[in-house]
């Protein structure tokens, strides 16, 4: 039986979905299960991590540990490894977990596989799945290691309801400071915008916008409906987006309920970002654009026309 350790994602205190949908995979794979959750004033957050389906839960609770510093974090991580006798480490798709998984691959001399979107068990021989080339290609890789660490793609996995585990706190050694490194402070978004990692719609708008005044237009559509918005990597070339703002390869990955896509043609450096999305709505002048390749359903229009028509239809469905 596999031993999975889930690395819980928790931001400003609040336990993210993610923890959820990879508990209930590695559920669903008939392993054991235990988290390892990392920061200050967290202990609270005990009875919640065991009713998403752990069955032990690693606390690593320090004043110390508040601010991210990937030594550390990475140093608590293999501990409770080592305790839970770990054969697969799982973190969800995010800055830290990119960060740290290589480091806590490195110390358990364990294969490291990132942005997985499937894992599978022939018996002790674990397989994962991945894209590759910007989604072009899917790999199917065999590990030959006893240990891995993954990073798990989001959206990849789906929480399972009513799923629960055992409350069962564990104590881990506070790690020593990473004097190499010292982390003074971190610097969050001033723009108020809802994270798109965290969104459960997603507005993303292209080249189509043309200017400021389209992008303002798509964005009173994205705050209508409480979306995150985003951006095609032509618009913050162009400097009128910012970079944190990026849907795509080289951005966010993201995987909401809802995405559209406005304005957006759909190359896939874009494509590679957002397909994870359970529905993809699109709205391009062009009816050839590769985006609706790609989407639930399609507009063929002009952004101009399409975005006040359909914050007319939201108004009268809201009213």
């Amino acid at each position: 039986m596999a031993n999975i350790l889930v690395i819980a994602d928790i931001k400003d205190g609040v336990l993210k979905g993610s923890t959820a949908e990879l508990l209930s995979k590695a559920k669903q794979l008939g392993a054991k299960t235990a988290v390892v959750a990392i920061g200050s004033n967290i202990e609270s957050l005990t009875s919640e991590l065991a009713a998403v389906g752990s069955d032990t839960q690693y606390m690593a609770d320090d004043p110390s540990l508040a601010l991210f510093s990937a030594g550390p974090y990475a140093a608590c991580v293999v501990e409770a490894a080592k305790a839970f006798d770990a054969t697969m480490i799982w973190f969800g798709f995010s800055e830290t977990g990119k960060t740290v998984a290589p480091r806590v691959a490195a110390q358990l001399n364990a294969a490291c596989a990132t942005e997985i979107t499937d894992v599978t068990l022939d018996g002790e021989q674990i397989q994962v799945v991945r894209p590759a080339i910007a989604g072009k290609v899917i790999q199917r890789i065999k590990v030959n290691t006893q240990i891995l660490v993954a990073v798990v793609r989001a959206g990849a996995f789906e929480a399972t309801a009513g799923l629960t585990g055992t409350e069962n706190a564990v104590k881990l050694a506070i790690p020593a400071a990473d004097l190499r490194a010292v982390i003074k402070e971190i610097l969050s978004d001033a723009s108020g915008d809802i994270d798109l990692a965290d969104a459960d719609i997603v507005i993303s708008v292209g080249r189509g916008a043309k200017d400021q005044a389209g992008i303002d237009l798509v964005k009173g559509l994205a705050n209508d409906l409480g979306a995150g918005f985003g951006s095609s990597r032509a618009m913050v070339d162009s400097g009128l987006m910012a970079h944190n703002k990026q849907v795509g390869q080289t951005g966010k990955i993201v995987a909401p309920s809802l995405y559209m896509a406005m304005g957006i043609s759909g190359a896939i450096q874009h494509l590679a970002g957002m397909t994870g999305a359970k529905t993809i709505l699109a709205v391009n002048k062009d009816p050839e654009a590769p985006i609706f390749n790609v989407a639930d359903y399609g507009i063929v229009g002009d952004l101009f026309e399409v975005v006040p028509i359909l914050q007319e239809e939201i108004k009268k469905i809201r009213g």
